[in-house]
């Protein structure tokens, strides 16, 4: 949409107060849209309905369940690790086992779970519904990215079938250890591992330009970009950096394939294994660390800049209060996408770069925590003097706030070269990350599915089950991580097999190796907890009535709840104001929709919008 349509607008959302000044009859008149209504394939049978859908909605649960079975197997896996450490003398796992186990625990969580349910599953689901279109731009396509995902986790799930197994090399992938003989599943384990990579950034890059797309050209009549829920800002965002980040990983998997199959040298150096010397000569590992973590650390924000946007509208929702600073908050979701391109190095402090680069990503790293800091100070704002509700999405949501602060605060040593150096492989590094990338847009994820549950499913989740749920992960996660913290401090390394006791360590590592492992079954049991809920509820659940949550946002206003192919009916919606009306002096409720007219709200002191 133009510039001049968006001023157009703007000037038109300048509302009155009083049915005095009100003199021209077309309060309630917006811009005609300046594209033709959307033409939908619609399905026929039950197969291109449910299975080969090319629906939005269908399509984000699609990917919703899809990641989250394969989250469960990433869950037993770390089980499997942390009894492993727990009681090493059982003699159950061996060394072999344990490294693949870690490396697939990784690669699962970080990108065919939170990934996949962050911008397939909920971006999906939320961005034709909250712009306000019948689905997205192109939704054949959009159903080609999902079985390109599905595809992609097949192809994981083979490694674990395949001779050798899964690849043994660490989440990160670090070349010459992937691919050279000793290391476990460094044959067609780690082939497979990148073949799968590959698949899903294809399959990303279909869906993204989706995203894109329907974001910019298919918004509803009057939804300018400053109305945009921040949820969608924050979608949008991660998917504009996904395009320029999921490339360094597309071309360093490639790279990598090439050096195992065809003996190329990009990332292997001359070298000697097993007694022989291979063909390869000049290549350079450090050029993969750089390729990984230019994709890597803005993978970070392509989790969390989703949760900020949710988390925000989860607070203002139900805490009943206008979202305190919003164009602010806009402001630092776009700013910290940009900088995220600027700070990867700070992971690679230990691999011998120039110390000038260390002090200019150091440096980097204490800036792009100023937007961060923005957006803790706005949830902590809105939620001041707000009518908060501690409904479960709200629970999920404060908990968020602690725990990413907490992760981001340990964040800020590990940004610091001479705090990192010695804290570099340890389990402070596995505590801060788990803190900030894995329990934290957790705890945002479980919020969003209490939250837009009655949306998909026209019936609300138990409360008592949500609320145990909430209590036993919420503790029990800071059970798991916190003492990690101090086990880092006292020097244990991480991917370490089995870890003893030690002299030179006062408190035994052991202990409290084995109390975080039955924290860890304890909260792994607790999603299980969380699953019969989500399953149970959708036969058994109380029926929602019509937006439940009394929010202002478009999903809730569609004509049919849950909506149906087309999300609109007849006519798609005009909006007025942005979604951040609650609590507004002189109106008759405490929440005005989106897509409520000017004229059936005189005498409501609404700001600008």
């Amino acid at each position: 949409m133009s510039d001049e349509y968006e001023h157009k607008l703007e000037a038109k959302s300048e509302y009155v107060s009083d049915a005095s000044s009100v003199s021209t009859p077309d309060i309630d008149a917006v811009p005609e849209a300046e594209l033709s209504d959307q033409e939908l394939y619609h399905s026929h049978s039950w197969w291109t309905t449910y299975v080969f859908s090319q629906d939005a909605k269908y399509i984000g649960i699609q990917y919703a369940l899809t990641a989250v079975g394969t989250g469960l197997l990433g869950l037993v896996l770390s089980w499997i690790m942390r009894i492993q450490l727990a009681w090493p003398g059982l003699g159950w796992l061996d060394p072999a086992a344990y490294y693949q186990f870690v490396t697939m625990h990784g690669m699962i969580m970080v990108i065919y779970l939170l990934t996949a349910l962050f911008l397939g599953g909920f971006g999906n689901l939320l961005i034709p519904l909250m712009c306000g279109s019948r689905d997205m731009a192109f939704p054949y396509v959009n159903m080609l990215s999902y079985w390109a995902f599905v595809v992609a986790v097949l192809v994981l799930l083979a490694s674990f079938f395949v001779p050798g197994g899964p690849t043994g090399a660490g989440w990160t992938l670090y070349p010459p250890q992937a691919i050279t003989a000793g290391t476990p599943g460094s044959d067609m384990g780690i082939i497979l591992m990148l073949i799968s990579l590959i698949l899903f950034v294809a399959g990303f890059t279909m869906g993204g330009l989706n995203y894109i797309i329907t974001v910019l050209q298919l918004r509803a009549r009057g939804m300018t970009l400053m109305r945009l829920p921040l949820t969608i800002w924050g979608i949008f965002t991660a998917t504009v950096l996904a395009m320029f980040a999921f490339p360094a990983l597309l071309v360093g998997c490639l790279m990598m394939t090439l050096d195992s199959l065809l003996g190329t040298s990009f990332f292997m150096p001359a070298m000697v294994s097993l007694g022989e010397t291979l063909t390869h000569e000049g290549g350079s590992p450090i050029l993969f660390q750089h390729l990984f973590w230019f994709f890597g650390h803005p993978e970070v924000y392509i989790v969390a800049l989703p949760a900020f946007g949710i988390v925000s509208d989860l607070l203002s929702i139900h805490a009943r209060k206008t979202i305190f600073g919003y164009r602010m908050m806009v402001w630092a979701i776009v700013g910290i996408g940009a900088l995220s391109f600027f700070v990867w190095a700070h992971h690679m402090y230990v691999s011998g770069m120039n110390p000038w680069f260390g002090f200019f990503f150091a440096t980097t790293t204490l800036i792009i925590a100023v937007p961060t800091a923005i957006k803790v100070y706005n949830w902590i704002l809105t939620l001041w003097r707000g009518n908060i509700q501690l409904s479960l999405p709200m629970l999920f949501s404060l908990a968020f706030i602690v725990t990413f602060l907490n992760g981001g605060l340990t964040g800020l040593f590990l940004g610091n070269v001479t705090v990192d150096v010695p804290l570099s492989d340890t389990y402070f590094v596995v505590a801060h990350f788990h803190m900030v990338m894995g329990i934290a847009p957790i705890l945002v994820v479980f919020g969003a599915i209490y939250h837009w549950y009655p949306l998909i499913t026209g019936r609300m989740m138990n409360e008592t089950l949500g609320k145990i749920h909430f209590w036993i992960t919420f503790i029990g996660s800071y059970a798991i991580y916190f003492p990690m913290h101090y086990q880092g401090f006292v020097g244990v390394p991480r991917r370490y097999f089995e870890i003893y006791d030690s002299p030179y360590i006062e408190t035994s590592t052991l202990l409290l190796n084995q109390f975080i492992t039955i924290a860890a079954l304890i909260v792994g049991a607790a999603q299980l907890l969380f699953l019969y809920n989500l399953i149970a509820s959708a036969r058994l659940g109380k029926k929602a009535e019509k937006n439940p949550w009394k929010a202002n946002s478009l999903e809730w206003q569609t004509p049919q709840m849950p909506p149906e192919h087309g999300n609109w009916g007849k006519e798609t919606p005009k909006v007025y104001r942005w979604a951040y009306d609650f609590s507004v002096p002189g109106a008759e409720k405490d929440y005005i929709p989106q897509n409520q007219p000017p004229s059936e709200i005189i005498g409501a002191k609404v700001e600008k919008t």
